[in-house]
């Protein structure tokens, strides 16, 4: 599918977010950031296995930049690319072969499908087998998760600790780590078991981005996946950037065939009409982003004909997602609130934001 192009309005929300990350306040490097960048650098040489986990959709741009600054680098480092089911399979598969290319092991993840942690967990297992019949590890093993804000760390930990404990022992009381959709909620570094003989251990640490964000298609990026809070852009502009890139790809043409053939059974089940999640309001959030594209006559080329179409898309999108006349002081932010929540858990399509082929960064 395609991805984002450099479009005006990307361009501006990325720059208001390095404003932002240059303000006196810095959202996101505050002195519990530095904190905690203090305590991984302590913590690092221990560990045997450090887990960089990427957003699956932008692999370059959630980069864990300060782990290149870390001294010593660790060399067993493996990329995690978590959310895989939010991304394009076909450049997920080329995201993984760019790092293979590039020496960098990596391995992609579902943190919340059992199935799929369960292969991860037995990848790990196998990588730390390794360690020990070449005598480089002791009876315990440790991997510290590395990764930006809102990027999956906690949840994959969890699911991690829930499958990995094995012995009857281990099935008392969960110790969980905070799991949020808020970017920045954990403070502390906690660790938790996922594995017995030998024993496996995984050390959660906060979501850190660098003291300084300085590329606007970056940051970008950043903010509509979710790492960034939505209040530094806002959601109404997070929503327009979305759907210019929806509107620029190809992922809308699967939903012609749900549109000509309308399942009646879907909307025989509606129960709460303002639940924007069920399936029958989904359904028809699809079909009128399907109508609206495939009917619009202007170029999508230009910035002012893609403004004339979300436009169009944000009016009938109120009347899809039930926002009542009552808010329509407000419509707008509450059309935009709730098209990025079924972009953010996949139920818009599979979306990659950056090829990485496009893009010389240096691994």
């Amino acid at each position: 599918m395609a991805t984002a192009r450099s479009w005006k309005i990307g361009r501006e929300i990325g720059d208001a977010v390095i404003k932002a990350s240059r303000s006196p306040n810095r959202r996101w490097y505050g002195p519990h950031m530095a904190a905690s960048v203090r305590a991984i650098s302590e913590r690092i040489p221990l560990v045997d296995f450090v887990l960089e986990i990427r957003d699956a959709r932008i692999p370059l741009s959630s980069e864990y930049e300060l782990l290149r600054k870390l001294s010593p680098f660790p060399s067993k480092r493996i990329i995690v690319l978590n959310k895989m089911e939010l991304a394009d399979p076909l450049e997920l598969k080329k995201s993984m072969d760019y790092f293979e290319e590039r020496n960098n092991l990596s391995y992609a993840v579902n943190s919340h499908n059992k199935e799929c942690v369960k292969q991860f967990l037995n990848f790990l297992q196998s990588r730390v087998r390794e360690l020990h019949k070449s005598g480089h590890l002791g009876h315990t093993t440790t991997m510290m998760l590395l990764g930006i804000p809102n990027v999956g760390k906690s949840a994959l930990a969890n699911s991690l600790h829930q499958i990995g404990r094995i012995s009857a022992a281990e099935k008392g009381k969960l110790k969980h780590t905070i799991v949020s959709s808020q970017p920045g909620d954990t403070k502390d570094i906690m660790s938790l078991k996922i594995g017995s003989h030998p024993n496996v251990y995984i050390l959660d640490t906060p979501g850190i981005f660098p003291p300084n964000l300085l590329d606007a298609e970056i940051c970008s990026r950043l903010a509509l996946t979710g790492a960034i809070p939505d209040d530094i852009v806002g959601e109404t502009e997070l929503a327009r950037f979305l759907l210019t890139i929806l509107n620029s790809s190809d992922e809308y043409k699967k939903w012609a065939k749900l549109c000509n053939s309308q399942d009646l059974s879907i909307h025989r089940k509606r129960q709460y009409p303002t639940d924007h999640t069920q399936d029958f309001i989904v359904y028809d959030v699809r079909r009128v982003l399907y109508e609206t594209i495939s009917g619009f006559n202007g170029n999508l080329e230009e910035e002012i004909s893609m403004g004339n179409l979300i436009e169009t898309q944000f009016s009938a999108l109120r009347s899809v997602l039930r926002v009542s006349e009552e808010e329509s002081e407000f419509a707008d932010v509450r059309v935009a609130s709730k098209i990025l929540n079924l972009y953010r858990t996949g139920r818009l399509g599979h979306h990659t934001l950056e090829h990485v082929s496009a893009l010389t960064k240096s691994f």
